[in-house]
Parts: C-alpha cells; structure tokens; sequence
C-alpha cells in the first residue's frame, strides 16, 4: 500500500516549492543572461546600430535614425534620400565608456560625428535623454552633400541648425532654438550654480535690431559641406536659421531651388536671382523674415525659461509639429550578436580617427591582432589607418592577414581596392592587380549598391584597362550618388582626356576652376593648361621634378579627401615619416586615457609650471597633476587658472597610482 502523505506535510512542502521555484528561475534567468551576448548589431534597410544596451534600446536607436533620416527628406521633398557613405551608429549605455571614446571637447556631450572616406561613425551616450539629437547638426550636412545640388552656404548651415532641434516622441517637434543653453545648472551637491559664460543664442542674435544685410548674408563665402566647423553662435548662423526657417514653414523650398539654379549654373546675381525665384527684393525678403521671427513667440518664452534658475524647465513645445513618419513595426530590423573583442576593435577604429585618440587606439588594435585568436576587425582598423598614412605595404600585410581570417568580409573588398586606387594617386603609376580590384569593386557594389566611392575607383580602374564607355558609366553613377564630390567630377574629366572627348574635359574642369573648392579649383587649372599640348601631341607637358605620366587614373587627384589632393615633395614625405628618437618615459605619459567628473577643491600652482589640481568624484578625492598648465587643454575656458574652485569639471588623464593621474585635458563648466 503507497505511502500517504500527511496534509500538515503536503502543506509545508507545497510553501517550500513556492518559495524555491521564482530562486530557481532567478538563478536560470541569470544563467542565461551570462550567454546572453553583451554587444549586438541592428540592422535596418540604411543603419546599422551597434550597441551594448540591449535589443530594446538598439531597436529605439536604429528607429530613431530611420525617423531622422525621413523628416530631413521631407523637409526637402524627397520620397527617398540616398546614404553614399555607410552610417554606423556606435550606442554606450555607460557615461564613463562614452568618456573614454569622446574627443576630450566632446566629452560631456550626448553624442558626436566621426567623418571618414569610407564609412561615417556616429557614437551616441545613452546615458543622456534623446542623445540622437546631439548628431541632428552634422547628420544634416551629410543629407545635404549626397542628396542636394551645390547651394550656397547660408542654406547648408541654415538648414543645418533648423533640423538641429529635432525632438522625437509621439510627434517631431522642430524649428526650436539649437543653440539655446540653460544658465541653471545643478552642481554635484544638488545646489543651482548660474554660468555666466553661457554663449548668446540663436534667438537672441536674431532679436538684434541691426542684422546682416540679405546680400550680403547671401554671398559671404562659407564652406556648408559642415567639414569646418565652428562656433555657431554668430549672428550668420542665426540669419541663415530664420531664413531657413522661413522658407520651410512658408512652403518656399521650391523655390529656393529655383534661386541656387539661377545663381549656380546660370551666374544670374544675387539680386536679380531673388527678383526672379521669390519674387522679392533682398530687402522685402529681409522684412519678410523679420515679421515672420516677431511671430514665433515660442522662441521668446524658451529663452526667458533658459535664464531661471529652475531644475525642471517647462515643456514648451517646439515652432513646428508633423506626425511620426512611422513606427517600430514598420522598419525593418534584423538582431546579430557581436563578439567583445569585434565590437572592441570597433571602439578603436572610432578612435583612431580622432587624432587625441589615435595613438591609443592603434596600441590597442595592435594588442588585439596579438591574440592567438588574432582578429580580422582589428587587422581592418589597422590597415585602413596605414592606407591613411600611405603606408600601403603595411596595410598590404594587415588586410592579407584579415583575408585568411573572413575572406567573405565586404571591407576587405573595398579596402583592398582603395588601397591600389590610393596608391596609384600617390605614386602617379597605374593600379596594380587591375582584374582583382575590379572583382573587388564590382563585389562591394553589389554589397552596398549606394556607396559612391566604389564607382568612383571602378570608373578610374575601368579606363586604365581601356574601357572608357564603361568607366563613363560608372563615374556618372559615383557622381549621381555624390553630386558635390569635387574629386569625382575631376575624375570624370580625367576620363573625357582618356576618351579624347576635349571639349567635354573642358567644360568639366573649366567648371571645377571657377568652383569653391580651392584645391581642385587648382588641379583643374593644371588640366585646362595641359589640354591643348595634350590633344595636340598625345602627351602633357613634363614639368620640372615631375615624372611622366599616362592621361588617365594616374594623374587624377588623391582619394578619400572629397576633393583633389596637392601631392606633397619628396622631402616633405621624408620629414613626416621620420620617426623621432625615443625620450625617457615619465609617468603618466603612457597607458590608456580614462575619463572623470567631479568638482575641484582646490588648485595648487605653488611650483610653476606644474599645478596639482584637487577633484572632489562621488566620495572620492584624485590629485591630478600638470606639467605645464599653460599648455594644458582647456575647454569652455580660454585658460587654466590657479584661482578655480568649486568648478564642475570633466578630465582626461592618464592614472598614476590608486588616486591620482596626469592631466590629458579639463573640461570646465
């Protein structure tokens, strides 16, 4: 007969099975967290997002992004806007890892811009609200070179600082004030400090009675491609805003095309450009503008809410509101897990190309090629920073090695080929292994069929083997993708001179010679002085220290730099490869760079040049030293001073014991 249990028994086991079964899903729970991947990859139809901080924030990073990417496209009427240079998107859950991988005057921002010929990083803190935001500037920039006919600068930068203000939630809300800072700040102990150093807004520039005369805002010369950033606190770019601001909320983009047409291709004059395209004068439209500013009152009662010493400002919404363009469900996504050490690599090839980063970031690369795993991301990083150098037999070795490791990686593809195209520019000979960098091209085309400088190599990799009709082809293609490209349409001038196409030639680089671009108006001067002997005798004209050389890709202009590139001396290549006699090493000067924020106590100056800086962190007091305070990197001060005290602070340095450090750059607020 079975054993029966006693209800008093059943009872108590029953309370233990209850209390045992959620520790015993716990513990399978955290089991399984530990295979959980720490990095992933999110993938959508123009993004790829890679982030630690989960399926859920990577999945409202890349939404966010395709969200950007389609309210800039409707501010300037187009259904689809092309991404010529591949976008990845780097997102840290942690403040500290972001200040690792920050330039140091970016330190304490919520997200930053890393331009590059070959691929656009952008690296978000996740710590902060809506980081995406702090990106919208420069983001701007790059729509508007891949997807906008050459404008004058005022649009570019205009345009630029309205998409700036982009705040997404249930709705967009844009037009606000970019550049508009709170005064009100509070300190580590929780206690409001007022900034008195905060910089004049944009809306406060524009309430000046006294502004830029419309001419002359119009036709003052401004690099717009956003490659040379300033300060935007100036009074062209709060013009340029409201203007901007005006044409979009007046329905007047059309017509603004209309103008740039006029006074672009046509050289029409400013004034009568004006006339023709708005159907206003330049001081009717000032007028117009300045009506319109006096109308926006949301502008005013923001910059009255900046100035008071509030933690919470109130909500005011924004000038301009338009539905969600889409949601979640509507973007496609794909989830891939990415192994630490890849998405290590990556974090260095971002900093490799900051130049403050850089030299960190090429030790740390290296020490990852060293694993007996070795690493084809790594090798990658390395190969491209060799190309950058033109150290093209050290970039040779790094991408044959990243080959035997992931032959099937794209990037090895396009970094084998920018790397014959780069060198033919820097040596003036021909590509070598043309059949293979053609394979290679014709192979990353297929992979990212936007991207504008595998048509541009395939263009000039097509006419040295003689195939103008299909170098033509694919230099057009380059150039549809990338219209404001300088070198591409000096490269489809090159290939009219390989077609004997004289007059076309012509027109080319007589456009490009009276272009913005000074480095390729320069180039294209060379070209049109060399045409005639060219076309009469079937050779250039030898110029002195200048070797001979074929009409085609040979002479085109340097690679990867937007825009023909002057080849430096013999000499001038020595003194930057020369490699400087090794100096004692000190501590402090070596070892990674890591990131801190606190307050300072005190600051000692007592044996100059020297200073030892005192920072409150958390319950924690470092002693950070200087060398030389002088020379130190200061930023939102125009100096050090021995005088600061109770100052917010952010740092670089290198540490030096359990408390202490060397001073890289201070950050004040």
């Amino acid at each position: 007969m079975p054993h029966r249990q006693s209800p008093a028994i059943a009872k108590f086991a029953a309370r233990i099975a209850a209390l045992l079964v959620p520790l015993i899903l716990v513990a399978a729970h955290s089991a399984l967290a530990k295979d959980e991947p720490k990095w992933i990859e999110v993938h959508t139809a123009h993004f790829s997002v890679i982030t630690d901080a989960g399926d859920k924030r990577g999945r409202e990073v890349a939404l966010r992004m395709e969200q950007m990417r389609a309210v800039f496209g409707q501010l300037l009427l187009k259904d689809k806007l092309k991404l010529p240079v591949p976008i990845t998107v780097i997102a840290l859950k942690s403040d500290k890892q972001y200040g690792l991988v920050a330039p140091a005057k970016q330190s304490m921002t919520a997200g930053f811009y890393v331009p590059g010929w070959d691929r656009i990083y952008i690296v978000l803190n996740l710590f902060e609200p809506d980081p995406w935001q702090a990106v919208a500037h420069p983001l701007a920039h790059y729509f508007l070179n891949y997807n906008y006919p050459p404008t004058q600068g005022w649009f570019d930068e205009g345009l630029a600082e309205y998409f700036g203000s982009i705040h997404i939630g249930k709705q967009v809300e844009i037009g606000g004030d970019p550049e508009l800072q709170p005064e009100w700040h509070e300190d580590v102990f929780d206690q409001l400090q007022r900034d008195p150093n905060v910089p004049q807004s944009l809306t406060q520039l524009v309430s000046s009675p006294v502004w830029l005369s419309m001419v002359d805002l119009l036709t003052m010369k401004h690099d717009g491609s956003g490659t040379r950033e300033g300060t935007h606190n100036t009074m062209y770019y709060a013009q340029a805003w409201m203007v901007v601001h005006y044409l979009v909320n007046k329905n007047k983009i059309p017509e603004a095309g209309t103008y740039f047409d006029l006074v672009q291709n046509q050289k029409v004059p400013v004034e009568k450009a004006m006339v023709q395209a708005f159907d206003m004068s330049p001081t009717q439209m000032e007028d117009a503008v300045k009506t319109y500013f006096k109308e926006l009152s949301g502008l005013g009662i923001a910059l009255d809410q900046s100035k008071k010493p509030i933690v919470d400002p109130v909500d005011i919404q924004q000038p301009d509101r338009m539905a969600l363009p889409f949601d979640t469900d509507d973007v496609g996504m794909t989830f891939t897990p990415v192994k630490d050490e890849e998405a290590k690599a990556m974090l260095n090839d971002v900093m490799a190309r900051i130049p403050e980063r850089r030299d960190q970031a090429l030790h740390d690369l290296q020490e990852l090629t060293a694993d007996p795993k070795d690493n084809e991301a790594a090798r990658r990083g390395l190969a491209r920073d060799d190309i950058r150098q033109k150290k093209f037999d050290a970039a040779a070795d790094e991408l044959e090695k990243a080959a035997e490791l992931n032959p099937r990686d794209p990037w090895i593809w396009y970094y084998r080929a920018a790397l014959q195209y780069q060198k033919a520019q820097a040596t003036r000979q021909e590509m070598q292994g043309l059949a293979n960098t053609m394979q290679d091209l014709r192979a990353v085309a297929d992979w990212y069929p936007e991207l504008a400088d595998a048509y541009n190599m395939l263009g000039m990799a097509r006419v040295e083997g003689g195939g103008t009709n299909s170098a033509l082809e694919a230099q057009r293609q380059a150039i549809a993708l990338a219209p404001r490209n300088a070198e591409y349409q000096y490269n489809l001038g090159q290939i009219y001179v390989a077609g004997k196409k004289w007059d076309l030639a012509r027109q080319v680089f007589t456009r490009l010679k009276a272009g913005p671009d000074k480095v390729a108006a320069a180039a294209a001067k060379r070209q049109l002085d060399d045409l005639d002997t060219l076309q009469k005798y079937g050779v250039r004209p030898q110029r002195a220290r200048e070797s001979a050389a074929p009409a085609g890709a040979a002479s085109t202009p340097g690679a990867g730099s937007g825009a023909p590139a002057v080849a430096a001396s013999a000499t001038q290549d020595q003194d930057e490869d020369a490699t400087p006699k090794p100096a004692p090493v000190k501590p402090g000067t070596t070892g990674p760079v890591q990131f801190l924020k606190g307050k300072i106590v005190s600051s000692d100056c007592s044996k100059p040049p020297e200073a030892t800086v005192t920072i409150l962190s958390g319950m924690t007091t470092y002693k950070m030293h200087a060398s030389d305070f002088k020379s130190l990197l200061v930023i939102g001060e125009g100096k050090f001073s021995c005088e600061w005290k109770n100052r917010l602070v952010s740092v670089n340095y290198r540490a030096v014991g359990k408390n202490g450090g060397e001073l890289v750059s201070i950050e004040v607020r």
